[in-house]
């Protein structure tokens, strides 16, 4: 968290492209919402936990990110036109550049099959619309400490799991 006792250099990373700046080595974050007010929270959101943030207003701009640009995990809404968030997640999944990109859902849906959806396509975290945006940054980086101790498999799990 940025505050007065701790002091970080801030940098633009034009890598970044559509985002805001970064903290030094700070994990990349694509954000994929149709509706720009919520990829504005969770960007803010983010950034406050000195993450990067990428941002796409749909799946196909979330295709083309993420295969440029790598991010370290994809937060990525459902319910979006033309092509939705089960498509990217499996689009995602099926390119050799993109496989091991980790996916978490964002989505108002929160059905059991839902869920079982989402670690279908190999998701590692969902989390339900409305959603505590104080949170998110605390979230995300709880996954990417997970997801570097080589947690994938149990996380997609507790997705299975609802926990």
């Amino acid at each position: 968290m940025l505050d007065g006792t701790r002091r970080h250099r801030l940098l633009f990373h034009p890598e970044t492209a559509g985002g805001g700046p970064a903290r030094d080595g700070a994990s990349c974050v694509l954000v994929v919402d149709d509706e720009a007010p919520i990829r504005t929270i969770c960007r803010v959101n983010l950034e406050a936990s000195g993450l990067c943030v990428l941002e796409a207003a749909s799946g196909d701009q979330a295709l083309e990110l993420a295969q440029a640009q790598r991010p370290a995990l994809v937060l990525l809404d459902v319910m979006m036109p033309l092509v939705d968030g089960w498509q990217v997640a499996e689009r995602l999944a099926a390119g050799p550049a993109t496989r091991e990109i980790p996916v978490v859902f964002l989505s108002a849906r929160a059905t059991p099959e839902d869920r079982r959806e989402a670690q279908r396509l190999g998701a590692v975290g969902y989390i339900v619309k409305p959603f505590d945006p104080l949170q998110l940054g605390d979230t995300v980086e709880r996954l990417l400490e997970r997801l570097r101790k080589g947690e994938r498999e149990r996380l997609r799990r507790e997705l299975a799991e609802g926990t």
